[in-house]
């Protein structure tokens, strides 16, 4: 279990601020269930704001973790949202990433009920592309049945096939399984 703290949020890229620690980040589209990763591996209901509405956080948002910085960056993919917010979005998420911080472990979230998206695999190929260390996590595995669930990993695993090294964690926030190995994933990294 992870010990965090809110620290603040940023905008804007200009609004990150220094920090000697790694970094640990979490990505992933809207509503694919980050937040509720974030609060199951924190322990905790509300650190992380859970929103049915898509496309809620729209800052990134820096937790204290004591050893390491736990980042949450806005959700991508949503399309009811204003062209002016996307290109916002996009200098703030590119801004992080040219910022030069120690990025230990870049935690990239799917949808386990579907194939990943385009712009999932976009970010994929830009993380493995630019040699930032991240494992893939599948959410929402508990609204599978035992087949939907085996056939879907058997696909997300020949997808991952072509990412050698890079772990591939199946997790339920409703159950908690794939806690304790993506815990133990984010360990290594630091």
């Amino acid at each position: 279990m992870l010990n965090v703290e809110f620290t603040y949020s940023a905008g804007l890229s200009s609004q990150l601020r220094p920090d000697d620690r790694p970094d640990v980040v979490f990505s992933g589209r809207s509503n694919v269930g980050k937040s509720s990763l974030i609060n199951k591996l924190c322990n905790r209901k509300a650190l992380a704001r859970v929103s049915s509405k898509p496309g809620k956080t729209a800052t990134i948002n820096f937790f204290d973790a004591g050893a390491f910085n736990l980042v949450d960056l806005p959700g991508y993919g949503y399309a009811k949202v204003s062209k002016v917010e996307k290109l916002r979005w996009a200098e703030l998420v590119e801004g992080y990433f040219a910022a030069g911080r120690d990025i230990a472990l870049v935690v990239q979230i799917i949808d386990m009920r579907h194939k990943p998206t385009a712009d999932d695999m976009n970010m994929i190929n830009f993380l493995y592309d630019n040699g930032v260390p991240f494992i893939v996590v599948a959410t929402k595995a508990d609204k599978l049945n035992k087949g939907e669930y085996a056939a879907q990993l058997e696909q997300l695993s020949g997808i991952m096939s072509n990412y050698p090294n890079v772990g591939l964690y199946p997790f339920s926030a409703l159950k908690g399984d794939g806690k304790e190995a993506i815990l133990d994933a984010i360990q290594q990294h630091l």
